[in-house]
């Protein structure tokens, strides 16, 4: 275990760069957790993971913006995503760049979205900036203060692992179960 700790503090700083470039923040709260156990420092942390999400949401929105055939054909089984992608930034305007990092299952489509439009490039880069400063801090901060719940709860899954996969499957699960609802044809919302 301590040596997992050790590569994780010597390499997580590299990994979470990586992950971040996707938007996940699952390596965000896991860095912020080591933060709170003293194996990574939190402000490094949320610098790292927040210009790599920066950086990844500003590449698919040019990747959209000049590669849009080639990306299309890849966003086939998305369209309906997507198309909510673009409702909600008709509804919501700028606000759902903010709003997008925190959405699993949609925060990569929404640049893609975005990226797919007449959308001023600059103005994206600018709101993005920003939403990924408060994504990194809210994130980074919100793992940082549930340190020792999260410690806690690792340690009943170390002691009692069967409850590892049941958890998961609920909460992908619960999580499919959403996006369906909200991305199905004909839903009121």
């Amino acid at each position: 275990m301590q040596e997992t700790l050790t590569s994780l503090s010597t390499y997580g700083y590299l990994f979470l760069f990586l992950y971040s470039l996707g938007g996940g923040f699952v390596g965000l709260v896991a860095a912020s957790v080591l933060a709170y156990a003293g194996k990574m420092d939190l402000g490094v942390s949320m610098l790292v993971a927040g210009i790599a999400n920066f950086l990844g949401d500003i590449g698919l929105f040019y990747l959209a913006r000049y590669q849009k055939g080639e990306v299309m054909r890849y966003l086939v089984k998305q369209r309906r995503k997507l198309a909510l992608a673009h409702l909600w930034m008709k509804r919501y305007g700028n606000a759902v760049i903010f709003i997008q990092k925190y959405i699993y299952g949609i925060k990569t489509l929404v640049p893609l979205a975005i990226g797919f439009t007449k959308y001023n490039d600059w103005k994206f880069g600018i709101y993005n900036f920003f939403a990924s400063l408060v994504w990194a801090v809210v994130i980074g901060l919100g793992g940082y203060f549930s340190g020792e719940l999260f410690m806690e709860l690792f340690e009943i899954l170390s002691l009692r692992p069967y409850l590892a996969p049941i958890l998961v499957a609920i909460l992908l699960g619960g999580l499919w179960l959403w996006m369906g609802s909200v991305s199905k044809k004909g839903s009121k919302r």
